[in-house]
């Protein structure tokens, strides 16, 4: 989350050394671990909270598949222009069945370049 290394760790602890001083460094050290344990305290308190929210549906939930980890903008996108259509006089349709998002979604519609470019009301 932070990417912080080794040696920015170190930096960061002597900076804090340097700043605070040897009289005021343990009192700050003692803060820091109440905020970390009362951090972990309200996660723990919201996810027994929302444990006895859902009931037993919490247990089926796949939370591997709501991990933010497994965005995948690319495919996003890619579902997102090969929509299916309805094909006009104009253009001819071409499925491609190596692309698992165009079997997934439909055929893929090309543009004949030699007719005008299709113009969308609602994308205006």
């Amino acid at each position: 989350m932070l990417n912080v290394g080794g040696g920015e760790l170190v930096l960061l602890i002597l900076a804090a050394l340097i700043i605070l001083g040897p009289s005021r460094l343990p009192h700050y050290a003692a803060k820091l671990a109440q905020g970390v344990r009362t951090l972990r305290d309200l996660a723990d308190g919201a996810k027994a909270q929302i444990k006895t929210e859902m009931g037993p549906a919490f247990e089926d939930v796949d939370w591997r598949q709501l991990d933010p980890r497994q965005y995948d903008p690319r495919r996003i996108v890619r579902e997102a222009l090969v929509r299916p259509s309805a094909p006009t006089s104009n253009s001819s349709t071409v499925t491609r069945p190596d692309d698992d998002v165009a079997s997934f979604v439909g055929p893929l519609i090309v543009h004949d370049p030699k007719c005008p470019t299709p113009f969308d009301v609602e994308a205006t």
